[in-house]
């Protein structure tokens, strides 16, 4: 009996010992809502935020410090604050879509993309700010006040989830989650200097959200680098967490399509695209100069005619299926924001008729698919490379219709939404994975981004070859 008590003593001194340093542990993610709260109150004229619970967000931090350490461990997102664009449901938060009509409406259930993250150890933070109804790429919004640059005040945040990037962006949080019909992940990343992804269409559940578009919409991440990103993507996907594996940089092939891509920049955009493209080649990475010149038609066919004719089949049915006591007709007439009012009511006049939607999902999209695949397969690429956006942000002030082709002003007026959307809509219209990086800032302070674009289905590879660019661009963001 005496030489059990003495094995079983040291045992129990040990598990006491054990339980007393978990309780004595330092509360990690208590200190990172404290922060993450601090920092959005001292950076509230960005308008990057439109709710936080505090009190909730408090309250899941203690919970998750009160974990054992190796329940923690387990999560693979534990303690990450992470801000979700304003058109996802988070369950007893208001869910806007930045627009009158919806400002009521508080789900209580999750979207299925924030349960997954919830349940990986995630701390959601609130509602991030967006373009109205996400219909726009400057994420000036008439009804919540316009997002604003971190990189340069007055300047547009870039949309349509330009919330979650100014808050990545400007060290609120690290990481939020946005969504994606055009370009919206990646040109406010490009415009504010982070990383933003879109994965391949259907990779990620849309169950809980407020869609434009079921062929082009799907949430993606916006983070601080790639890795970061890709653990997102693994989370949002219900896949297993893995390492990021680079590819060494001379297994890689990008495309340079100069005859789509490299059109109508200005002259920072046009130095640092070259200048990144020079530094890939000086690594190792093999570039392979070829044309899209039949991108251009191609796209056209699909981009409006989808996105404007699935709006007035999605947005009623959105309404009804969450109880909402408000019509089309009344949210379409109650937008702030004149560019998207001016969409919405050609949208529910019947712009785009039943018959030419049909055509371009029968037609012109398979076809747009197919050319897009043939680059990748003809040539043997692993992604294509071009610049994000053409241009860098432009102030806030006037950019509803136009901005100017230079950022001093003196150039020609050029269309805001088509001028932004030139090299980012196509990936959107063909469903495949596409990630835009931060490639420095222009003479005056400016963010600028490049994009890379892979096959349909590649989204794991596409990360990994963006993780070992991104290292190789380092040099350009510091």
């Amino acid at each position: 009996m005496r030489s059990i008590m003495k094995k079983r003593v040291p045992a129990l001194l040990f598990t006491l010992m054990l339980g007393a340093c978990e309780a004595m542990k330092e509360p990690q993610a208590l200190h990172e809502a404290e922060r993450v709260i601090a920092e959005a109150k001292r950076q509230q004229l960005l308008n990057a935020m439109v709710f936080i619970d505090e009190k909730k967000l408090k309250r899941d931090a203690r919970a998750l410090d009160q974990m054992s350490s190796r329940a923690r461990e387990a999560l693979p997102l534990a303690g990450m604050a992470l801000v979700i664009k304003d058109n996802i449901h988070v369950a007893g938060m208001p869910n806007t879509a930045g627009t009158p009509g919806l400002k009521d409406f508080v789900p209580q259930q999750d979207a299925e993309v924030v349960k997954r993250l919830r349940e990986a150890g995630a701390l959601i933070v609130g509602k991030s700010n967006l373009h109205e109804l996400a219909y726009g790429i400057t994420s000036n919004n008439h009804f919540t006040g316009p997002v604003q640059n971190p990189a340069k005040a007055g300047y547009f945040a870039g949309g349509s989830s330009g919330g979650t990037a100014a808050a990545v962006a400007a060290g609120i949080v690290g990481a939020g989650l946005g969504t994606d019909t055009g370009g919206s992940t990646r040109i406010p990343a490009a415009l504010t200097g982070i990383v933003g992804f879109r994965p391949s269409m259907g990779r990620y559940p849309n169950e809980g959200m407020t869609m434009i578009s079921q062929t082009r919409d799907t949430a993606g991440p916006m983070a601080i680098d790639v890795a970061t990103v890709a653990k997102l993507d693994a989370v949002l996907a219900g896949e297993k967490q893995g390492e990021l594996q680079a590819p060494l940089a001379t297994t890689i092939r990008l495309g340079v399509a100069r005859d789509y891509f490299y059109q109508n920049l200005e002259p920072a955009v046009a130095k640092g695209i070259e200048t990144a493209l020079s530094l890939l080649a000086q690594s190792g990475v093999e570039l392979f100069e070829l044309s899209a010149a039949e991108l251009t038609g191609l796209n056209h066919r699909v981009s409006f005619p989808v996105v404007l004719y699935e709006t007035t089949q999605l947005l009623p049915a959105y309404l009804q299926a969450n109880d909402i006591a408000v019509s089309a007709a009344e949210l379409t007439e109650a937008i702030q924001s004149p560019d998207v009012k001016a969409v919405l009511r050609d949208a529910f006049a019947g712009a785009i008729s039943e018959t030419q939607y049909q055509e371009a999902m029968r037609i012109h999209r398979p076809a747009l698919q197919a050319y897009y695949q043939r680059l990748f397969e003809e040539h043997q690429l692993d992604a294509l490379v071009f610049p994000t956006t053409g241009l860098t942000a432009r102030p806030i002030k006037g950019s509803e219709q136009t901005v100017s082709a230079t950022p001093s002003g003196s150039g020609p007026d050029l269309p805001t939404f088509p001028s932004y959307i030139q090299n980012t809509d196509p990936a959107s219209n063909v469903g495949s994975p596409a990630i835009s990086l931060p490639i420095g800032r222009s003479a005056q302070g400016l963010p600028m981004g490049l994009e890379l674009d892979g096959p349909t289905g590649s989204d794991r590879k596409l990360l990994a070859i963006a993780a070992r660019v991104e290292d190789i661009l380092k040099e350009l963001n510091h």
